[in-house]
């Protein structure tokens, strides 16, 4: 494929040759899975009753230091496999009753993917496609999407670049994340449920960091007043401590139910009408899957 010959897949532009060397993301040229399952962990209009089918991929172009999947995002945890082995993963969740197929960070599998999808959906897959990204994306990348991907479950992280580059060491997160998240919502359009589940749209997340209410408030303002009730947006406050931060104290907690309300109470004074919010213990590792390559 030659987007793998000189990959720009995302905002990186490392313009490797994957066939013969890596990227920061530290991908190659076939794609590697670290576990497939039904998730019942999603918002539940992705979730349902029987789960979402996900795919979870090795690998990512982000490298945040909180992250919960480290051992697949930074370490490359998983198993090479075959167009027909992803094909055999695809068609054995939606067997499973699995409501959708729900792909997580696979921007740097985006061609491969492409590929392997057009030749099942609307033949052997019937259900919707997710692609769950963190929105660091080139919208030359999103646009290959177009007919594929029937549902964006998109993260914006940050507002702030600062941030961006102290916790993901990227320094232009919001202005790639934002056009691809313009991208996805002229793909796919306003927001469409059949029998409480999403059959297309775009649904936005928002992970509270703490000691960052305002970035995060910005974030909905951003968001409201591009997309008004076109999107969903998602405020979320699972951030789970899993390590401690000499150089950023403030991440060594999780965010207090006095920065989450905020966060809430601000959506609500602006106007936004379709949010989810997070209740009971959400911030636990309890909620990282415990991944498992055996088998694939």
């Amino acid at each position: 494929m030659k987007e793998l010959e000189m990959c720009t897949l995302c905002p990186r532009n490392c313009k490797v040759n994957r066939y013969k060397s890596v990227g920061v993301c530290g991908a190659g040229d076939k794609i590697k899975v670290a576990h497939y399952g039904l998730h019942m962990w999603e918002e539940p209009i992705i979730s349902g009753e029987s789960g979402s089918g996900t795919i979870f991929f090795s690998y990512c172009n982000l490298k945040c230091i909180f992250c919960q999947n480290y051992k697949i995002s930074a370490e490359g945890y998983g198993k090479e496999i075959t167009e027909k082995r992803f094909q055999e993963l695809c068609l054995e969740l939606q067997q499973q009753g699995a409501n959708n197929i729900n792909l997580v960070t696979p921007t740097h599998y985006v061609p491969q993917i492409v590929n392997i999808i057009h030749k099942i959906k609307g033949k052997e897959l019937k259900i919707p496609i997710v692609y769950n990204t963190s929105s660091y994306e080139n919208v030359s990348t999103i646009q290959m999407l177009d007919g594929i991907v029937d549902i964006y479950l998109a993260d914006l992280k940050y507002y702030n670049d600062n941030f961006a580059c102290n916790y993901s060491h990227v320094k232009d997160y919001f202005h790639y994340a934002s056009f691809a998240i313009c991208e996805m919502v002229k793909q796919v359009g306003p927001f469409v449920l059949k029998n409480n589940l999403m059959k297309r749209g775009v649904i936005v997340r928002i992970l509270v960091l703490p000691g960052h209410v305002e970035d995060a408030k910005k974030l909905v303002h951003y968001l409201y007043t591009t997309y008004h009730d076109t999107i969903i947006i998602s405020l979320m406050n699972q951030y789970t401590p899993l390590k401690k931060f000499d150089k950023y104290p403030n991440l060594n907690r999780k965010v207090t139910d006095q920065e989450y309300q905020e966060v809430i109470d601000y959506a609500l004074d602006l106007g936004v009408k379709y949010a989810f919010i997070q209740e009971g213990e959400t911030q636990s590792e309890s909620f990282i899957p415990n991944f498992d390559c055996s088998k694939i």
